[in-house]
Formats: structure tokens, sequence, C-alpha cells
């Protein structure tokens, strides 16, 4: 064969620039969209069939199914889907991705695109450099959608003519002529290789062009994307693998859901595909043997005409069969969603939850696919670290009050010291989540959201050295073998609730993050401060009338120094939360 290593490369190169395209106009609907992506999602999966619609709308538009997937498992992650609705919303995607295929088919095949390529890229240029972030996500995504095009061409170009070789296509041909046996080897083939190149769009190409060239029949070709189905679906289990139970659960819904449309379609596989060849037809007012013929020609026989005319039919019939299909899965599908739950809460089931061992909830760093959609992960692990914090304080208030030297006194104490460990780690593991995010192609808005997140997380981490330097006086205290009396007790008590008011407002702030809580939280800190002024202004008259010793009055003032400091950090993490609001309303 006339085919050397440097072609074999162009045809490698070709398909990397078209999977390149792929994910640049993605990342750039993406960008261009933000929260309004999340907003979507949150505002119509109400009911199943909003849901379904959500999936089309969504994948219909960033154009990757992988990418919706593993958005709708992250949201879950999250607990900004349930499980219902995240399985609606991927029967959804398998529609919206047939979109892909249309595209390719229309464009690709029936119009000469490329000759549209560079044009397009004259226009995107002015717009990637403009300061208007909006005007240069869309200059993104066109120069995503030239690179596709252009690589869409040169694979169609560079692919080996396997009709010049016969031998070749002898040997290739022993494989297409065992029946069934023939669309089982093919449908697996489809769903290696869309595992491997972790794209059904990709594949989808690459089938249409090896149809278009004669390589396979239109029959084979079609369990080729069946097997597309299946491969697709491993992208999000794989991002899924350290994510909770419930995105576990969500991911392998997709997986199920998928197989079993399969294994119908293999049951009526040889009707299914005669009907469409007979439904192209129609359209195109043609018997169902022209169009059979078409299918199934050798376009090195074909004159340039009728060769293209062949390669349109191909891509059209392909096209037609993968939305069919789908559509006729999730028509079938839809009324099984809690069939689909049970089964997916059955295999995998809940473990139980030991707070006191380190474990993020929400964030994990297997579905860093689209960064813009990684940022509500991080927002629900901060409130679930703010709730751990306030846990360790309500923990410092018990110590104040426990016995001395007691067994349960140092029992506590060894709790305190170990969330203290586990803050420390939570800073870690979610600052560098956040600083993977930006190192991604995040939006310029969605890097200020992350640099506020960071601010939180930071003041988060003080607030529980606050703790810990609290329980730490307390036992230096009890080894000094000083004693509080009553109204030390009193002060201190009355000044800790004000701190644990503060946490409370602090944790309903970062849920929602509305006006009036943040003036609330803003009231609070007043409180605590004058409060801090009172005690120290009355702390030398104690001292002097002899209320309490100097060296009690040590270990008094430090608790209240902390404690006040404690207020301070938690105002700080709701000026972030300010501007973090700000941002996300710029998007």
């Amino acid at each position: 064969m006339n085919y050397s290593f440097f072609d074999f490369l162009t045809l490698v190169g070709a398909l990397g620039m078209f999977l390149y395209g792929m994910k640049i106009m993605s990342e750039g609907l993406q960008k261009a969209a933000g929260d309004r992506m999340q907003g979507i999602l949150s505002s119509m999966t109400n009911n199943r069939f909003a849901g379904v619609f959500t999936g089309i709308l969504i994948t219909a538009l960033i154009q990757s199914s992988s990418a919706t997937t593993v958005m709708v498992v992250s949201f879950v992650n999250a607990g900004l889907l349930t499980l219902t609705q995240s399985i609606a919303v991927i029967m959804g995607a398998n529609v919206g991705t047939t979109v892909t295929a249309w595209i390719i088919s229309l464009f690709g095949f029936t119009v000469k695109i490329v000759d549209m390529v560079f044009p397009i890229l004259a226009i995107s240029i002015p717009l990637i450099f403009s300061k208007n972030n909006q005007r240069r996500y869309w200059g993104e995504f066109l120069v995503g959608f030239s690179l596709l095009f252009l690589g869409m061409d040169y694979m169609k170009t560079s692919v080996p003519d396997l009709q010049q070789n016969p031998a070749v296509l002898e040997v290739l041909n022993n494989y297409t002529n065992m029946g069934y046996g023939s669309v089982l080897l093919f449908m697996l083939i489809g769903t290696i290789l869309t595992i491997v190149m972790q794209s059904s769009s990709a594949m989808m190409a690459i089938t249409l062009i090896m149809c278009s060239q004669g390589w396979v029949s239109f029959e084979i070709a079609a369990a080729m994307v069946l097997g597309e189905n299946i491969g697709t679906t491993i992208t999000a289990n794989m991002a899924a693998l350290s994510a909770n139970v419930s995105a576990k659960r969500a991911a392998f819904a997709h997986l199920l859901f998928n197989v079993f449309g399969v294994c119908w379609m293999l049951i009526f596989f040889y009707p299914f595909t005669r009907m469409i060849i007979a439904l192209v037809g129609q359209i195109n007012g043609m018997s169902a043997e022209e169009v059979s013929a078409l299918l199934n020609s050798s376009a090195a026989l074909l004159s340039p005409e009728e060769a293209a005319k062949a390669a349109t039919t191909v891509s059209f019939s392909l096209a037609l069969f993968h939305s069919v299909f789908n559509v006729c899965n999730v028509l079938i599908m839809i009324w099984f969603i809690k069939f689909y739950e049970k089964i997916v809460s059955s295999v995998i089931k809940q473990k139980s939850n030991n707070d006191e061992e380190f474990q993020l909830k929400y964030i994990n760093t297997g579905m860093m696919g689209a960064s813009e959609l990684n940022l509500p992960q991080a927002r629900q692990e901060i409130v679930v670290y703010a709730e751990r914090v306030r846990r360790m304080f309500a923990m410092v208030q018990d110590l104040l009050h426990e016995k001395e030297g007691s067994e349960a006194y140092s029992k506590l104490y060894s709790r305190i010291e170990k969330y203290e460990q586990i803050c420390d780690r939570m800073e870690i593991e979610i600052a560098s989540f956040l600083n993977n995010v930006v190192s991604g192609r995040l939006s310029y808005d969605g890097k200020l959201q992350v640099n506020s997140m960071l601010t939180m997380v930071t003041e988060i981490e003080s607030i529980g050295d606050c703790c810990y330097n609290l329980a730490r006086t307390l036992v230096r205290k009890q080894e000094a073998g000083v004693k509080f009396n009553e109204d030390i007790m009193v002060n201190l008590e009355a000044l800790m609730a004000l701190d644990s008011d503060a946490l409370e407002g602090l944790i309903t702030v970062l849920s929602k993050g509305e006006d009036a809580d943040i003036i609330a939280a803003y009231n609070k800190e007043n409180e605590i401060n004058n409060f801090r002024n009172q005690l120290r202004s009355a702390n030398m008259d104690n001292i002097n009338t002899k209320r309490y010793d100097y060296q009690e009055s040590i270990y008094y003032m430090d608790m209240v120094a902390e404690a006040e400091s404690l207020g301070d950090y938690i105002v700080n993490v709701v000026d972030a939360v300010k501007q973090q609001s700000r941002h996300k309303s710029k998007i």
C-alpha cells in the first residue's frame, strides 16, 4: 500500500485537531454561559420530561454529551441535583449529542465548510482580543468550530485508500460478513475506540468517513454507532470514581441506560436499519433499493458526482439512525427512571459516614473536565468545611464546662486536636482543587470567584485555629492549677454564645448569600466587639477589687482575645461571600 508513516501522522494530527477544536468550542460556550448553565439545570429539572429537555438543550449547546454527563455527575456530587433529576438529564444528553452528528453530516459532507474555515478564523481574531469577556468566549467558540471542520477535512483526505488495495479490503471484509457476529464485533470496536478517544463525536466522524469511503457497510457503521453510545458512558464513570455515592449512582445509571438501549436495539437491529433506509428514501425521493445501493457502493467505482451523493446519503442515514435510536430509547426508558434509581441504589450502597475521619464530601479530582462547572462543588465543600468548624467550636464550649482532669476532659480535647488536623487538611485539599480549576480554561469572572473562595477557605481555617487556641488555653489554665470564678465563666459563656450565633449566621450566608443574612453577620460582629471592649474595660477594675487574681485574668483575657479574633475571621469570610456574589451576578 502506498501509505507512508508521514500520512499516518497526518491522520493522527487531523484527529487531534478535530478533538481540540471540539474541546475549544465546548469550553467557549460553557464560559459564555457561566452560571446560567447551573440555573438552567436547577430550574428546568422539576419533572422527568423537563429534565430530558434540559439534557437535550445543554448537550446541543455545548456539543459534548461527555461534558454534559460529567457536569451532571458533578452537580449530583455537589447536591445540586437529585439522582432522579440526573437520570432524566442524562437521557436527554443522549439525544442532544446527535446534534453533533447532524452538524458533521450537513456541513462536513454536504457543504464545503473547509472553504469557510479561514474567513471564520478571521472573524474570530478580533473577538478573541476583545476586552469584553463575552465576545472573547464567542471568539474561542468560532476558533474551535473552525479547527473541528479543518481536522475533519484532513481526516477525510488522509485516510488510506483501501479501494486501491483490494487485498487489504478483502481482509476487512472477512469480519463484515458474519451476520450478527459482525454487528457485535464492530459494536465492541466502536466502544473501545470511543473509550480510548474519550469522544463519541470524534468516533462518529471516523465512522462516517469509513462508511462513506466504502470500508464498511451501513449496517456495520450503525453497529459502531451503538458501541459509541456505550463507550461515551465511560467518561462519567471514570469521573465519578472518587466522587460520593450519589454521583457514582448517576454515572452508573448512564451506563445502564445506554446498555439496555443497545440490548433492545440488537434484537430489532436489521428491521430497524431497513426502516431507516426506507425513511431516507422517502425524504430524498428515492426507493429503498436505490438508497441501499448508494450506502454500499464503492467510492472508487463512482463518478465524482455520484461519490459526493453517496457520501451525503451515508452521512445523512447514519445521523438519522443515531437520532431515531436515541429518541426511541428515551421514549421507552423515560417511564423506568424509578426502576433505574432502584437498581443503582441497590448495586451502589451508601456507606456509613464517620465525621471524624478526613474526607471531602463534594469535590474530587476526578471531575476536572469543565473548569467553570467545578465551582458549585467547591462552594458546597466550603459549606461543609464551615459546618465542621462550627462543630469544633461546640466542643470548645463543652470543654469549658467539662470537669478538669477527668477522662472525658482529655478525650474531648483529643477530639478538638483531631478536628484541627482535619481542618488543616481540608484547607489544603480545597485550595489545591481550586488552584487546579484556575489552571484550566476558566472565565475571568470565574477566576475572581475562585479568588473569593480561596479567601473563604483561608479564613475558615483561621477560625479552626482560634477554636484550637481556645482549647489549648483552657488546658494550659488547667495545668497551671487556675480556676475561673463564676463571673468569668458567665462572661465567657456569653461571649462564646455570640461566636456560636455568628458561626450559625456564617453557614446561612455561605448557603444562601442573601443581603439580609450578610447584614445580620456584620451586626453580630459589632456585638462581639462591643462585648469584648466591655470585658477589657472591666478587667483591671476586677483585678484591683480582688474579684479574681492577675494570673486568672491572663487566661481570661487570652480567651476573650481569641474569641473576638474568631468573630473577625467570620466577617472576613462574609466579605469574601459578598465579593463572590458580585462576580456571579456579572456572569
